[in-house]
């Protein structure tokens, strides 16, 4: 039988091996940079270059504006300290802009991934049609880069985090904002360029919000050594995301995740969807306020009046958290069972309402994983962090591309 043999690749000349060798050596500073200063006889060790190869690229990185050096480190052990290596805290820098049903809200990571920019909207977008919903988060945008400039950085890239199907640059279908087939990147790229004239059009990317939380949440929450989980983003509707080994889950088409449209009662609530009974006419933002008997207060401040009435053992919101709970704890058995993940993780509006929509939902899931190993109080049931929002994970996922080719990123000749 002939044998099926994968192409490959063109041999890596130096040019190419350098500027992975670059990507190891600022990678290495950063994570170092987490837990203490980096040297560069550490960053040897840790990348297994010699110190020698370890310096020049150390110095071409500073040259380029990614790493700074400051003070000397001692190691405890024999020998000359080193010098203390840092990412830079100007320069490249990500912009993360994230578009939701009754806000915008876009931030600046640096290399660090600190952030360091962050302005919010809070606005009603279902009213309004893409085209102005994208001028919107434009418009901010706009002002956020004044912001970054001030502080001498330097966004190289902007992500998008939007709510519904994401593929292509485009949103096929985002229900509760009425999009459909809406070429969002470069709506909004052309919208961003009109505002900035004079300045290089910002190369723009766009994925599922859910997706990008759960991301920031990997990057930055406090997750330990979890890898793999399931994340849930309570909004007015119910994203999720699957992340396994440390690695997004996006599925064969970019869909993967949709756990809102779960139908838990086919002869349910009609959903924006075009179903019935999907999770989020039980658990999204409406489905709770309306259960709880809140009536002409949306967006954040009936979010806060639910948490508040919870807190004062309101019987009605008491019972509609839990009732959301039930239901969320139905539907994630069935997703716990098929990839058995470390944790749950519950952010968005679901963040505040742990204290009530967590035991419910805890001994749903004991009853219904197959495997016997979830108990409630194990901690695999969690509150997200707060610093694991979308726009975050946007603008993060613009700084890892610089962190893995940080010389397709370095400032132009004279600029």
């Amino acid at each position: 039988m002939k044998s099926i043999l994968t192409p490959l690749g063109p041999k890596a000349d130096k040019d190419t091996v350098r500027r992975h060798n670059l990507s190891l050596v600022l990678r290495a500073v950063r994570d170092e940079g987490e837990r203490g200063d980096a040297t560069r006889a550490g960053v040897a060790a840790r990348v297994g270059l010699t110190r020698a190869a370890v310096s020049s690229l150390v110095e071409q990185l500073m040259d380029s504006g990614f790493l700074t050096e400051s003070g000397k480190t001692f190691s405890g052990q024999a020998g000359r300290p080193g010098t203390a290596l840092k990412v830079a805290r100007t320069g490249p820098a990500g912009l993360g802009v994230e578009i939701n049903i009754d806000y915008v809200s876009v931030c600046v990571v640096d290399l660090a991934g600190t952030g360091r920019v962050r302005q919010t909207e809070h606005l009603d977008n279902r009213g309004a049609s893409a085209e102005e919903a994208l001028a919107r988060a434009a418009r901010l945008a706009a002002r956020t880069l004044e912001s970054a400039c001030e502080q001498e950085l330097r966004p190289v890239g902007a992500a998008l985090a939007l709510p519904g199907l994401v593929s292509g640059g485009a949103v096929r279908q985002a229900p509760n904002l009425g999009w459909n087939e809406v070429p969002a990147q470069e709506l909004f790229a052309d919208a961003l360029a009109a505002l900035r004239p004079g300045h290089p059009a910002l190369p723009v990317a766009s994925e599922n919000e859910a997706n990008l939380a759960a991301l920031a949440e990997l990057w930055f929450g406090g997750l330990g050594d979890v890898r793999s989980f399931l994340y849930l983003t309570g909004e007015i509707g119910v994203g999720g995301a699957l992340v396994l080994n440390g690695e997004l889950l996006r599925g064969a088409h970019g869909f993967a995740g949709e756990i809102g449209h779960v139908v838990v009662d086919p002869a349910g609530p009609e959903c924006r969807c075009g179903s019935r009974g999907c999770l989020e006419q039980y658990a999204g933002q409406a489905a709770l306020l309306r259960a709880a008997g809140i009536a002409g207060i949306g967006g954040a401040s009936g979010v806060l009046e639910l948490e508040r009435r919870a807190a004062a053992k309101d019987p009605r919101a008491v019972a509609a958290i839990g009732e959301a709970g039930r239901m969320l704890g139905r539907v994630l058995s069935g997703a716990v069972n098929l990839v058995d993940p470390d944790a749950v993780v519950l952010g968005g509006i679901y963040r505040g309402l742990m204290p009530w929509l967590a035991p419910p939902a805890d001994e749903e899931l004991t009853g219904r994983v197959v495997s016997g190993l979830w108990s409630p109080g194990s901690g695999r049931l969690r509150a997200s962090s707060v610093a694991g929002d979308a726009a975050r994970g946007a603008a993060a996922l613009v700084v890892q591309d610089v962190l893995d080719d940080p010389v397709a990123y370095a400032e132009p000749s004279g600029g």
